[in-house]
């Protein structure tokens, strides 16, 4: 059904840019065909992207086929904003066309006026008659400026294409500053998280978070490195990968990976799978063991104590929604049951939708990603209706949930009002 979804939004997409970027903007003929030909073959572009990163092939089609998503899409959002615009001057157009010949006006050029009538002296015969006038040719209605067929074409022509120039540049700006906002340095968020319930002596106990790196075709080994490096540079007590790390197996991108090996932190790093784990050929075993040899524990529906002070807080990990279809679903059940009564938890899972079955375990803070913040907007208004909580610190039902941007991006190399994200999360 989503493969069904995509296809047919994108064929939609383009046929809305054919009837406004092409259509609107040329005259029939060879200009208007090689147009129509052009976006055919992105179409088939877009198709042979997604289907190629996700079965490993083709990856040389990533770039463009990728770049071109995030100009389409931006295409299509600021065409949509401008059809109001572009349908009040049509409407005047219209107007313009339908008004451009008046009414008859009742009024004839050059009409003479009546002879004067001649004097007859008394006792002569009868009155002469007057030579008749010759008025001129009778002069039909007065008529307005006549606006010809071609002109009508060339102002239809000039206001397509205006809309069609706008939208361009608009979209060109748009994804060439999303493109250095994805490929930059991630922001660092400092964000300070009270528990009501945390000992004492866990006041000041720093997560580093970070979700989404996803390691791919887009990525070099220097994104990996950049993160490590900066998460390093937090000194925090535990590091928390909240999924989505890889969108390709070991063999592939195992090569990307090796910088994790050098993360450093008081407690060690930990690891919960996302969904795009699970899009690996393979599953997500091999990372599993992969993360493992790099000193990188992933908790598979299980918890582990954090001594910290003389204090413990319980972390635990649950595994993906989307590991269900392969029977590697979350189990809240494994994960949070038998905890010892009044110590605080901190649950790691991918996905924010989960922290309603947090809240029913006594969850006190999700640490979440998945969502990107909506990557590039107004595409987080849409994660609304999937997600409660698109980014930052939110409250459902009792429990507190923390859902990070992310630090990579996936499809586009593009972010807007979205830039990449690491967490210092401190809890009070």
């Amino acid at each position: 059904m989503f493969v069904l979804f995509f296809v047919g939004a994108v064929f939609l997409a383009h046929y809305y840019l054919w009837r406004r970027l092409v259509r609107s903007t040329t005259r029939p003929g060879r200009l208007r065909k090689g147009l129509t030909w052009a976006l055919v073959g992105l179409v088939l572009l877009v198709v042979a992207t997604f289907v190629g990163t996700r079965m490993e092939l083709g990856h040389w089609l990533a770039w463009p086929g990728f770049l071109w998503v995030a100009i389409m899409f931006y295409l299509v959002v600021i065409l949509a904003v401008l059809e109001i615009p572009r349908a009040v001057a049509v409407l005047v157009l219209r107007r313009a066309e339908r008004g451009a010949v008046p009414e008859p006006v009742p009024v004839l050029a050059g009409a003479a006026a009546p002879p004067e009538p001649v004097a007859v002296a008394p006792g002569a015969g009868s009155p002469v008659e007057p030579a008749p006038v010759d008025s001129g040719p009778v002069a039909g209605p007065v008529a307005g400026p006549v606006v010809s067929g071609p002109d009508v074409v060339s102002r239809r022509l000039f206001l397509g294409r205006t809309t069609a120039m706008i939208a361009g540049v608009s979209a060109l700006g748009t994804v060439g500053y999303g493109v250095t906002s994805a490929l930059g340095d991630p922001v660092i968020e400092r964000v300070k998280v009270t528990l009501p319930k945390l000992d004492s002596r866990l006041g000041g106990l720093r997560f580093a978070v970070v979700s989404d790196i996803h390691l791919g075709p887009l990525t070099g080994i220097g994104h990996t490195e950049r993160i490590v490096r900066m998460i390093n540079a937090l000194e925090a007590d535990v590091v928390a990968i909240v999924g989505d790390l890889v969108d390709g197996s070991v063999a592939q991108l195992g090569a990307l990976a090796k910088p994790l090996k050098s993360l450093e932190s008081r407690y060690g790093a930990y690891f919960v799978t996302g969904n795009h784990e699970y899009f690996s050929p393979e599953g997500p075993q091999e990372w599993i063991e992969e993360l493992g040899e790099l000193g990188v524990r992933s908790l598979r529906n299980e918890r582990v104590e954090i001594k910290h002070q003389g204090a413990v807080l319980d972390l635990a990990g649950v595994n993906d929604v989307g590991g269900a279809a392969v029977g590697d679903g979350p189990d809240f059940g494994k994960a949070l049951g038998g905890r010892a009564a009044g110590r605080s938890t901190v649950l790691l899972a991918h996905q924010p939708i989960q922290v309603a079955e947090a809240a029913r375990h006594g969850v006190d803070l999700q640490l979440s990603g998945h969502t990107h913040g909506g990557q590039i907007a107004p595409f987080n208004l849409v994660v609304k209706l999937q997600q409660p909580v698109v980014s930052g610190l939110a409250t459902v039902e009792g429990t507190q949930v923390y859902v990070t941007r992310g630090a990579g991006f996936w499809g586009p190399p593009v972010r807007v009002g979205a830039p990449p994200e690491i967490t210092l999360l401190e809890l009070r």
